[in-house]
C-alpha cells in the first residue's frame, strides 16, 4: 500500500508500506478520509515526537471495514467508520482511574503503530465507532479533533451562562468555538491574526473576533466583560497567546491550555497569585467519540465549517504541509484517499 511516513524535520514521503498483519479481534479499514492534524504540523516543522516508534503518520481518518479478524463482534465488512487512534493499556495506574487518555504506556494509530495517512490501516475492535447513515466519511475524519474541543470545555469549569475567550482559530479553535457555544457560553471572544480565520469565527457565532496586532485584545475582553472572562483557552501554542490569555481571565477563572508548544514560555505567577486564576491542561479526550459523533450528525458542531481543502495523498507534502505553513487562509485539509 501507499503511505506518508515522516523520517525527520520537514521530510515526509509517500511510499510503499506493509498492510500491518489483520489479528484476532482487529479490523482492516480501507482509509477514505485523513486530516493533517496541528499536531502532525508540529512534528514536521520541530521534528518528530519521542513517542513515535514507526514512520507512517495520521491520526485523524475515516473509512470503511473491509476485512474482519477472528473474534471481532464490534464490526463486518461494509461497516463506515471513524478510528479513535488512542491506544491505552488498561492496566496502568491512570488507565484504573479512568484516565486512559494519560496512560503511561500508551500506543497510537500514527505515532507507534501504522496510522490513517495510508490506504489501509488494521485496528483494535475497539477502537472504530460506526457513523450513522446521514454522516459523512469527511465528517468521520473530523471525530477526532473534534473530541479534541469537546474534552477540553468538559474539563474545564466553564458553565452555562459565562464568557470564554480563544486565542487561536485554527482547526481546534473553530471546533472548540463550537463547542463553547453549545455549553452555553453567553459571550465568546476569539483571538486570532487571520482575516479569514476571524471571519469563519464570527460564521461560527463568535461574539467578538480580535486581531491581537491591531487592537490590545486583553484591554478590549476585561473592558467587554467587566474584567476578564471565566475561562480562556490556548489553542495557537506561544508566548503572546500564553501571556495574554492568563491576563484575560477574570479573578478564580481558568486559563485551559489545550495547544502543543514547541518552545517554553516566560512566566510570571504573580499574575495567577493575585487573582487565585487556574492554569490546567487538556489532553486528547477520554471514549468521547459516539457523543461527538451525535455532535457532528447532528449538525450541532458543523464539522464542515473547517475543511477548506481536500487533496490526494500523493500531493500530501505540497499541498498539504507546506500549504498550511504557508496560507493562514487554510484550516483543515483532508487527504481523499480516493483522488
Amino acid at each position: 500500500m501507499k503511505a506518508a511516513k515522516i523520517y525527520g524535520m520537514k521530510d515526509i514521503r509517500v511510499e510503499d508500506a506493509e498492510i500491518p498483519a489483520l489479528e484476532e479481534g482487529m479490523v482492516k479499514v480501507k482509509v477514505e478520509y485523513a486530516g493533517i492534524c496541528g499536531s502532525d504540523m508540529h512534528e514536521y516543522v520541530a521534528g518528530s515526537y519521542p513517542i513515535r516508534t514507526q514512520p507512517v503518520l495520521g491520526h485523524e481518518f475515516s473509512g470503511v471495514v473491509v476485512e474482519v479478524g477472528k473474534g471481532v463482534t464490534n464490526g463486518k465488512v461494509g461497516d463506515r467508520v471513524a478510528v479513535e487512534p488512542l491506544i491505552p493499556c488498561g492496566k496502568c495506574d491512570n488507565c484504573q482511574r479512568g484516565f486512559v487518555n494519560l496512560c503511561t504506556e500508551r500506543q497510537g494509530y500514527g505515532y507507534t503503530v501504522s496510522g490513517g495517512f495510508a490506504q489501509f490501516a488494521v485496528v483494535n475492535q475497539e477502537n472504530i465507532f460506526h457513523l450513522p447513515e446521514n454522516m459523512s466519511l469527511e465528517l468521520g475524519a473530523l471525530v477526532e479533533p473534534t473530541a479534541v474541543a469537546v474534552h477540553a470545555v468538559r474539563q474545564s469549569q466553564l458553565r452555562l451562562g459565562d464568557t470564554a475567550a480563544i486565542f487561536g482559530a485554527g482547526p481546534i479553535g473553530l471546533l472548540l468555538l463550537q463547542a463553547v457555544k453549545a455549553a452555553g457560553a453567553s459571550e465568546i471572544f476569539v483571538v486570532e491574526v487571520a482575516d479569514e480565520r476571524r471571519q469563519k469565527a464570527l460564521e461560527l457565532g463568535a461574539t467578538h473576533v480580535i486581531n491581537p496586532i491591531e487592537t490590545d485584545a486583553v484591554s478590549f475582553i476585561r473592558e467587554k466583560t467587566n474584567g476578564g472572562v471565566n475561562v480562556a483557552y490556548d489553542v495557537a501554542g506561544v508566548q503572546a497567546t500564553f501571556t495574554s490569555g492568563v491576563s484575560a481571565v477574570r479573578p478564580g477563572g481558568e486559563f485551559k491550555i489545550v495547544s502543543v508548544w514547541e518552545k517554553p514560555v516566560n512566566f510570571d505567577p504573580n499574575m495567577i497569585v493575585r487573582t487565585e486564576a487556574k492554569i490546567s491542561g487538556s489532553y486528547a479526550y477520554v471514549r468521547l467519540f459516539p457523543e461527538v459523533i451525535r455532535l457532528l450528525a447532528n449538525g450541532v458542531i458543523d464539522g464542515k465549517s473547517v475543511i477548506t481543502s481536500e487533496i490526494a495523498l500523493n500531493d500530501i507534502v505540497e499541498k498539504g504541509f507546506e500549504l498550511l505553513t504557508k496560507d493562514r487562509s487554510q484550516c483543515k485539509i483532508l487527504v481523499n484517499m480516493n483522488l
